[in-house]
């Protein structure tokens, strides 16, 4: 399954840039952090853990204690504040929901598929939606991908694994990681609606996407942009970025302007995509964001989506329609409808958002 403890490595590198970029510093009085644990241990030092304080976190997007699964109205505060700002965030501590072992492990699994030959990934095939290996395209030369529909359905996982034809370990990998992931994603929903004052579990069924990327980056493509600015059709997208190969970029809803967000081994980074813009009545925004090639280099992510289930009519709960809310934003619309729009007009930058307005 190649070197954890390598990753284990730039996991610890990660945590020391955070430290570095929110400017935290200890009292004389205090004695220099431990050493982190290895891999396999239940819990992160809570000496080590990085404390990322309100607003002194320069980089962006904002940093969010996660606190191994612990929630409190602080944390809850900083995560709406986030996907109001910024429509993006990055989460710590989050090691009792997704341990830093696993994402290791898909990580190398992800790279096993795609050093198939090519008739080997040409032959495992494309079922829609989407599950089974996606070539490379005219629109995206340089990307290439593996895709399950959706993570939260046994079936569909153990039915992915066959189609791909996993060995053991690798079956046992995906099929814990699609556990995780999902479970980690409804736990961050969760917290969205804590809050926002909203009850009820009202993501059950919703299908989890899974999607895993290789950027073939080439040196005539430096400098170029190799994923067209978008958003997410969904409500949010966990990604398991590459721990060492930049080129993502944000944008900044204030300035327009698009800021790098650079490795940070050990985080895991949060979209929030044209769904939960609605649902929140435009309380949370999509992020706009795309992919730069910064160096002739492989790059590769394991990304994860809430979606919506395609009959299901995405519109604000009743809690965000009260006082001073009253007013319905958008129009509602199924995830299937919004998905056709986006298609149809070719507007997969939140432009959709706009053709929505009530």
């Amino acid at each position: 399954m190649g070197s954890i403890n390598g990753v284990w490595s730039k996991c610890k590198a990660g945590w020391t840039r955070l430290r570095e970029v929110s400017s935290l510093t200890l009292s004389k009085k205090s004695p220099p952090p431990p050493p982190p644990p290895p891999p396999g241990d239940s819990q992160i030092n809570a000496r080590w853990a990085v404390r990322v304080e309100s607003g002194r976190y320069t980089s962006p997007p904002p940093a969010i204690d996660l606190q191994d699964g612990r929630s409190n109205p602080e944390m809850s505060r900083k995560l709406i504040e986030a996907c109001e700002e910024w429509g993006c965030f990055r989460v710590y501590n989050h090691h009792s929901l997704l341990p830093p072992s696993l994402t290791a492990e898909m990580k190398e699994v992800a790279r096993s598929l795609f050093d198939l030959p090519p008739e080997a990934k040409t032959k495992i095939g494309f079922v829609p939606p989407f599950s089974g290996y996606g070539r490379s395209t005219p629109e995206n030369p340089l990307r290439e991908a593996f895709g399950l529909y959706d993570i939260s359905s046994p079936p569909d996982v153990e039915a992915f694994c066959a189609q791909i034809h996993a060995s053991d370990p690798q079956r046992e990998t995906i099929v814990k990681y699609a556990k995780a992931v999902h479970e980690m994603i409804m736990e961050i929903a969760r917290r969205l609606c804590e809050g926002l004052g909203v009850k009820g579990e009202l993501f059950e069924g919703w299908p989890c996407a899974l999607r895993m990327f290789k950027y073939n980056f080439t040196p005539d493509s430096i400098g170029s942009c190799v994923l067209k600015t978008h958003t997410d059709t969904g409500f949010l997208t966990l990604l398991q970025n590459d721990e060492s190969v930049g080129g993502l970029e944000i944008m900044n809803n204030k300035s327009g302007e698009f800021v790098s967000v650079d490795p940070c081994p050990g985080t895991i980074l949060i979209n929030i995509g044209d769904t939960a813009a609605i649902w929140s009545n435009g309380r949370f925004c999509s992020v706009k964001h795309r992919v730069m090639c910064k160096e002739a280099t492989d790059r590769f992510s394991v990304v994860s989506g809430l979606l919506g289930r395609g009959d299901c009519v995405i519109q604000p709960p009743p809690e965000l329609l009260e006082p001073p809310h009253l007013r319905r934003l958008y129009v509602p619309v199924t995830y299937n409808r919004l998905r056709e729009l986006r298609r149809d007009n070719k507007m997969h930058a939140g432009e959709v958002l706009d053709l929505l307005r009530a």
